[in-house]
């Protein structure tokens, strides 16, 4: 469970104003001293990150963010950074000292998490210190529509009720999209085109590549797993042709010239832009490749933020192939990490990692914010597929996408 991608945990967000006792609840739920605590307010001034296990949920992170009512300038920039957290969250845990009332601070959190279709547990702090009037218990449940849970993090007073509370608020879908699953059968043979290049660490694979072995492990499947120049030669010394082939996207013309025409062809990238957000909504903005025009800004995003190795697809391998199709210069902007521009409306195309450091939530807003902006925007794989002429293929695994390539 400790080494679980932080990705692929259940993200629940603490919210709640200044000494309400955040950081405290975390070290209860945890059980130990890994946010720091005071009578201070605004200890927490930005986003703190905890992978642990919740079992029966399995691994989770908590996030400790900044007091919702922190003032000041600086404040007010804490309170921003908290708030982008929604992007990320699975489910909100909003914390409220229970001998204060309602505010608007938390009025205006939970209509954010209405909005956002975010799970959201109301936990009433400092129980052992004051009793809770029904009439107020009353108010929680009329105001922010859910049922509160009272706890004291002193004390661990309803700290299990609360673990039991997360789990049944729990989306439950959360975590059940299957990277290439429910595209193999038992027995199946899926063969993995991996180049070891300057970019895989030495001695081991790339995150998309272990994650999508083990699914297909999980599965019941077989991975065999070869360099680019052994595809062709691995596929004839096999039984039976391979029920699929899936390719590093810097591979795709190699693999498409190798692979038979009637073995699906799909690469890691475009597995994860399934995995991680809408594969038709990043189909569909490969149209806009074909617009771009000499000068036009494009914003290559990365999730992660690694070294840039010599020949770097996102910032020279991309740019490249994209300045070919145009045939001229393009201007083209980098961001990595996570944090994503807020000017994004000034771009005319965003090309976006596959995005497996980060989690479907984050992934599925960074694609909405796109789409409010009225920018396109393409993952890695589908942008490549794209400019080498081989989408299609790319995406034979999945054919209730033809009609979004028909619009194309």
């Amino acid at each position: 469970m400790n080494e679980t991608p932080r990705a692929n945990r259940l993200h629940i967000a603490i919210f709640g104003r200044r000494n309400a006792g955040k950081s405290s609840l975390i070290n209860a739920l945890t059980n130990q001293d890994i946010a720091v605590v005071s009578d201070v307010p605004g200890t927490t001034t930005d986003p703190v990150y905890k992978a642990m296990e919740l079992l029966p949920l399995g691994p989770v992170v908590f996030i400790d963010t900044a007091g919702i009512d922190d003032e000041g300038e600086l404040g007010a920039l804490r309170v921003q950074r908290s708030i982008d957290v929604l992007n990320k969250a699975d489910m909100v845990l909003l914390v409220m000292d229970s001998g204060t009332g309602i505010s608007e601070y938390e009025m205006d959190l939970a209509r954010r998490c209405r909005e956002k279709k975010l799970p959201l547990l109301v936990v009433l702090n400092k129980a052992d210190a004051h009793p809770v009037p029904t009439s107020f218990l009353e108010e929680v449940i009329t105001r922010l529509e859910t049922d509160p849970v009272l706890v004291s993090a002193k004390t661990h007073q309803g700290i299990g009720d609360l673990k039991i509370a997360i789990v049944r608020n729990a989306p439950s879908q959360w975590d059940d999209q299957t990277l290439v699953g429910d595209l193999v059968r038992e027995g199946d043979t899926v063969v993995l085109v991996v180049p070891v290049d300057l970019a895989a660490p030495k001695g081991r694979l790339i995150l998309p590549q272990v994650q999508t072995i083990r699914d297909i492990l999980d599965h019941d499947a077989m991975a065999y797993v070869v360099k680019e120049r052994e595809l062709k030669a691995s596929i004839s010394t096999l039984n039976k042709k391979p029920d699929l082939v899936i390719t590093d996207s810097q591979a795709f013309l190699k693999a498409d010239a190798d692979t038979p025409l009637d073995v699906p062809l799909t690469s890691f990238s475009i597995l994860f832009a399934r995995n991680k957000g809408d594969l038709a909504t990043l189909v569909a903005g490969a149209k806009a490749i074909d617009e771009l025009k000499p000068g036009d800004k494009v914003l290559l995003a990365e999730a992660c933020s690694h070294h840039r190795m010599e020949d770097d697809i996102g910032k020279v391998k991309i740019p490249r192939w994209l300045r070919q199709s145009v045939g001229g210069d393009l201007d083209f902007q980098w961001c990595s990490g996570p944090r994503f521009p807020e000017n994004i409306e000034e771009f005319k195309l965003i090309v976006h990692c596959g995005a497996c450091t980060i989690n479907r939530r984050e992934m599925l807003s960074r694609i909405m914010r796109a789409q409010e902006a009225g920018v396109p925007i393409v993952n890695y794989g589908v942008c490549i597929a794209h400019i080498h002429g081989i989408l299609q293929r790319a995406l034979s695994p999945f054919p209730e996408l033809q009609e979004v390539l028909k619009d194309n």
